[in-house]
C-alpha cells in the first residue's frame, strides 16, 4: 500500500458514496483501457466473476465445463454453481498450463462420445498466459466458448497481446485479492469485447435488476425491473478506489516481479531444481515463482524453510484430488502431469517490495535445506 492508495480510499470515505458511486466505474475504465477492450465489469471477487461469466455464456444443467486441474478450486466450482458438470484437461509439464495437445486429444474422445463441453476455462497459472491462440483455435472448431481465468495474470502478455485483450477468448477474469499483482482488498473483474455479454454480466452482479428501460416516459423515477435471477456480487467504491489507485503502479509492480524472477533464475542455477521456463514470446506477470524439487522430499524442505522463517507455500493441490471432487468420481492417476508437478512443487516468496537481501536469504535457506 502506498500513500496514494490510502488517500484514494479516504477520499471515498469522505464522499457521498460508499457502494455504488463513481469509483468503481473509474476502476473498470482503467482496466478496460489497459487491456484494450470496450467492456470491464467489476465484481466482489474473481470467484463471483467466474460464476456469472459462466452464466452469461449460457452454461447450465446438462452442460460441461473443462478446466485445468492445477488451479484454485474456484475455476472448477463455477461450473457446479451453474448446475453444469466439470472435467479437467491435464497440464503441460513445462508451462504448467493447460496442455493444448491434451485438449486436442480430449476433444477427439469427447466428440466420439457426444460429450463436448460448452465452456473451456484455461488458467494462467502463476501469471504465465496459456497458449491462448492454440486453445482458441481448437475451441472455435467445435463452437465452444473460451473463458480465460487470468486471476494471476493482469500485466502479462503473449505475442505482444496483453492478457485481457480477449482476442483469443470470449471473456477474461482477473483477481484483485491482496496477494495478487494489484489489489482492491477483495474483488474481481471480467473483461470482454462483447457489449451484449457485458450487459448480462452487469445485471447478474446486481440481483438481475435493471433501470435501463425501453420506455421511461411513463415510469416514475423509483421504478426498476428484475429481468433475471441475479446475485449481490457488486464491488463497492472503497474497493474500486483502491484498485484504480493501484492500476497506476501496475507496470512498476510487474517489472519488479520480472526482475526478481530473473534474479531467482540466476541465483538458483545449478541446484537440483526444475526452474520455471524462460518467458520467450510469453511474458508472465510472475504472481508465483514455483520450483520443483528433483531429489529431496518436499515436506522436509518445506519444514526446514518454514523453520528458518521463510514463507514458502505450495500452489496448488490438484482440484481433482480434493475430497469433494473425489466424491464426484475423480481419482489419483486421472491427470498424471498435474499430480507429478504437485508432488515436488514449492512456491518461493515473491512480491514487489522484496529486497535483494531478502531474496538472498530465501536462496540461502533453500541451499541449506537442500544440503541436509
Amino acid at each position: 500500500m502506498g500513500e496514494d492508495d490510502i488517500a484514494a480510499v479516504c477520499e471515498v470515505l469522505r464522499s457521498d458514496f460508499l457502494t455504488q458511486g463513481p469509483a468503481v466505474p473509474a476502476f473498470e475504465k482503467s482496466v478496460a483501457e489497459y487491456c484494450g477492450v470496450a467492456q470491464a465489469v467489476a465484481v466482489s471477487s474473481a470467484t463471483a466473476a467466474l460464476h456469472i461469466a459462466c452464466l452469461a455464456l449460457g452454461l447450465g444443467p446438462g452442460d460441461w465445463l473443462w478446466t485445468s486441474p492445477l488451479t484454485f478450486v474456484a475455476s472448477a466450482n463455477c461450473a457446479l454453481y451453474c448446475g453444469a458438470q466439470v472435467d479437467f484437461v491435464d497440464i503441460d509439464a513445462t508451462t504448467l498450463n493447460m496442455s493444448t495437445t491434451a485438449l486436442e486429444a480430449k476433444f477427439a474422445m469427447a466428440q466420439r462420445a457426444g460429450r463436448l463441453p460448452k465452456v473451456v476455462v484455461p488458467v494462467a497459472f502463476g501469471g504465465r498466459p496459456c497458449d491462448m491462440k492454440g486453445i482458441s483455435a481448437l475451441c472455435s472448431r467445435h463452437g465452444i466458448a473460451v473463458l480465460e481465468d487470468a486471476s494471476h495474470a493482469v500485466g502479462s502478455d503473449y505475442d505482444g497481446i496483453r492478457t485481457g485483450a480477449c482476442k483469443d477468448s470470449h471473456l477474461s477474469v482477473f483477481s484483485f485479492h491482496p496477494v495478487k499483482i494489484i489489489t482492491s482488498a477483495e474483488g474481481g473483474m471480467i473483461v470482454t469485447r462483447d457489449a451484449a455479454l457485458a450487459t448480462i454480466l452487469r445485471k447478474l452482479r446486481s440481483h438481475g435488476i435493471t433501470r435501463d428501460l425501453s420506455d421511461t416516459s411513463a415510469t416514475p423515477g423509483w421504478y426498476y425491473e428484475q429481468t433475471m435471477l441475479g446475485y449481490n456480487y457488486r464491488m463497492n467504491d472503497l474497493q474500486g478506489a483502491l484498485g484504480a489507485s493501484q492500476m497506476h503502479r501496475l507496470g512498476d509492480f510487474v517489472e519488479r516481479r520480472r526482475y526478481l524472477a530473473q534474479r531467482y533464475d540466476a541465483l538458483l542455477h545449478g541446484l537440483p531444481l526444475v526452474l520455471p521456463p524462460a518467458d520467450g514470446n510469453i511474458r508472465s506477470a510472475w504472481h508465483l515463482y514455483v520450483v520443483q524439487l528433483c531429489e529431496h522430499p518436499r515436506l522436509a524442505v518445506y519444514e526446514a524453510m518454514r523453520g528458518a522463517g521463510i514463507g514458502v507455500n505450495v500452489h496448488y493441490i490438484p482440484v481433482h484430488l480434493q475430497p469433494f471432487y473425489r466424491r464426484l468420481g475423480f481419482a489419483p492417476g486421472d491427470f498424471p502431469q498435474a499430480e507429478a508437478y504437485y508432488d515436488r512443487a514449492l512456491t518461493l516468496p515473491l512480491y514487489p517490495d522484496m529486497s535483494e537481501g531478502a531474496q538472498d536469504r530465501v536462496v540461502e535457506a533453500l541451499r541449506r535445506a537442500l544440503d541436509r
